[in-house]
């Protein structure tokens, strides 16, 4: 297939730092993938807040990544690298991608696609890589969450807090979540959270203390930090785990740690785009065994807002920032 691809494409780049209009079509080289890599002609490319970012100029490309946008794709396998054995020219996949996404071909590591089933539709496919590496890595493996406990959310109808409460239900546990409006909390309820909190009417404090019978919750999962960290170390139990995944509310927090120390919390959080491939192709393998079977099933799907075509993806990023989405957005390529 490798004469059919084109020598340019298609991509969205990003002008200069600013609003959703810095972001613009522009022809640049096919790129071709080196060892250890595929080129994945787009269906798809997942809309998520690092793009927002990205394009606010808060958070950069790593040195060896695209400076396009896009860190989640889904479509077919055109072009294979030195050394990939395990995919092959129309192999359908969704991928996690350190940037690129936002074009009409993307490199991929090979170790960071997952096989898209098809009974799994292209763009759901392209809404799930990074919600579910982050979700999965953060409540799973730095959170230590296990069936049977309580977890706090907040955003609980954005993308990363869908993907959240489904993960949460499909191993047992207890899921809050905090909203800002009684339609968003419907919703979140409705994809399976078991509390939602309208935060705009309600303390989610005390909230959770009368939800938990003031035992408090097992996990909070923060993408806010700021002023609700300390409100959060309130929230947990004896033994609790606070993970902090962005900081929508401002990066510094003030911490008591005597509560620290006396309540034997522990305080982590990560981010997931600088680390390096060998870290996600392990990440990849561990989905691929403990998630990605419950994909197959039809069990886990993504929860879908909208869909943009790519040389729209400003209306697209004027979606996400007004802050009315519920679940994912994507761009059509």
């Amino acid at each position: 297939m490798q004469d059919t691809i084109p020598e340019m494409m298609t991509a969205i780049a990003i002008e200069a730092p600013g609003g959703p209009d810095v972001l613009v079509p522009c022809e640049v080289p096919v790129p071709r993938p080196g060892p250890g890599e595929v080129l994945v002609k787009v269906a798809f490319a997942g809309v998520n807040r690092p793009d927002v970012l990205q394009r606010q100029g808060q958070y950069p490309a790593p040195p060896d990544a695209s400076p396009l946008p896009g860190l989640e794709i889904s479509g077919t396998v055109v072009s294979v690298g030195a050394g990939v054995g395990t995919l092959q020219d129309g192999a359908r996949v969704c991928a996690l991608v350190a940037g690129g996404g936002y074009a009409e071909y993307c490199i991929a590591d090979a170790g960071q696609c997952l096989p898209v089933p098809d009974s799994l539709p292209l763009d759901q496919a392209a809404a799930l890589p990074e919600t579910l590496f982050t979700v999965w890595h953060n409540v799973f493996d730095r959170g230590w969450a296990i069936d049977g406990e309580t977890m706090l959310v907040h955003g609980g109808t954005s993308g990363i807090g869908t993907m959240a409460i489904m993960l949460g239900k499909l191993f047992g546990m207890t899921v809050i979540v905090t909203c800002g409006s009684a339609a968003k909390c419907k919703r979140a309820r409705e994809i399976g959270a078991d509390h939602a909190i309208n935060y705009k009417e309600s303390d989610f404090v005390a909230e959770v203390a009368r939800i938990t019978d003031g035992k408090g919750v097992n996990l909070v999962l923060d993408m806010i930090s700021g002023d609700y960290v300390p409100r959060n170390l309130k929230c947990l139990a004896e033994d609790g785990r606070h993970v902090t995944i962005a900081v929508l509310g401002g990066a510094k927090a003030h911490v008591n740690m005597a509560a620290v120390m006396s309540r034997r919390y522990v305080l982590t959080g990560s981010t997931l785009r600088p680390r390096p491939a060998s870290f996600k192709r392990l990440l990849a393998r561990e989905i691929a065994t403990e998630v990605w079977p419950s994909v197959e099933n039809g069990e886990l799907r993504p929860v879908m807002d909208a869909s943009f075509p790519l040389t729209r993806a400003a209306d697209a990023h004027r979606r996400m920032e007004a802050g009315d989405h519920v679940g994912k957005i994507v761009l059509e390529v």
